[in-house]
């Protein structure tokens, strides 16, 4: 972007099977989505997301179960997988919304409006956002999903380059060049992310 990450406010959104997003300030991570566990934040392939626990009382209640098993429910079989019946596979997903399947278009919508949702808090909490980042595997990949995301930012002066995010797993601008705030699809090295740190710490 031209200028030095000290006076930069990303939003990097990280959309695999497991997501999360973080709010970036100045280099510096200022927030994020998952919290003691990664069960919170955003609806995942397999995991809840953010919950009232009234709710984890209450179904504990009327199937009599333990909270290790609703634990494993709330890790394993919630998410996208819970809502759809169908699959945690985001992929899976698409195929089954466009053969009509309306839970799984409904799973697709909640996780999109869960993205827009958090990152538009992130928004608020830096006082503005630069650039927003999509990445790992459907970040990476699904030109659907960042289409859908991305029209929840108009109030931000966002303008999507549609030619541009038809591409996948490549560093691109996918935002128009008159768009108020960038939007970038960065692909993931998480083991250059885990050799860095292990050099740190050894060092």
């Amino acid at each position: 972007m031209g200028k030095p990450i000290e006076e930069l406010k990303i939003i990097s959104c990280h959309m695999g099977n497991g997501s999360s997003i973080c709010a970036i300030d100045g280099g510096k991570c200022l927030d994020t989505s998952m919290g003691f566990t990664p069960l919170v934040g955003l609806p995942m392939g397999t995991r809840c997301g953010d919950l009232d626990a009234g709710v984890i009382q209450f179904i504990m209640n009327k199937y009599s179960i333990g909270i290790d098993e609703m634990l494993n429910i709330l890790n394993k079989k919630s998410g996208v997988l819970g809502v759809s019946g169908v699959s945690s596979d985001f992929r899976d997903l698409d195929n089954a919304a466009a053969e009509g399947n309306e839970r799984a278009a409904l799973a697709l919508d909640m996780f999109h409006y869960w993205v827009a949702k958090v990152a538009g808090s992130y928004a608020a909490a830096m006082n503005g956002v630069d650039a927003i980042v999509f990445t790992a595997g459907i970040g990476e990949n699904s030109k659907d999903t960042r289409a859908e995301i991305v029209k929840y930012f108009g109030y931000l002066g966002v303008k999507l380059d549609e030619e541009a995010n038809k591409k996948r797993g490549e560093d691109v601008m996918i935002s128009t060049a008159d768009s108020k705030v960038k939007v970038f699809v960065i692909p993931t090295n998480e083991e250059l992310v885990i050799a860095r740190d292990t050099r740190d710490i050894v060092g």
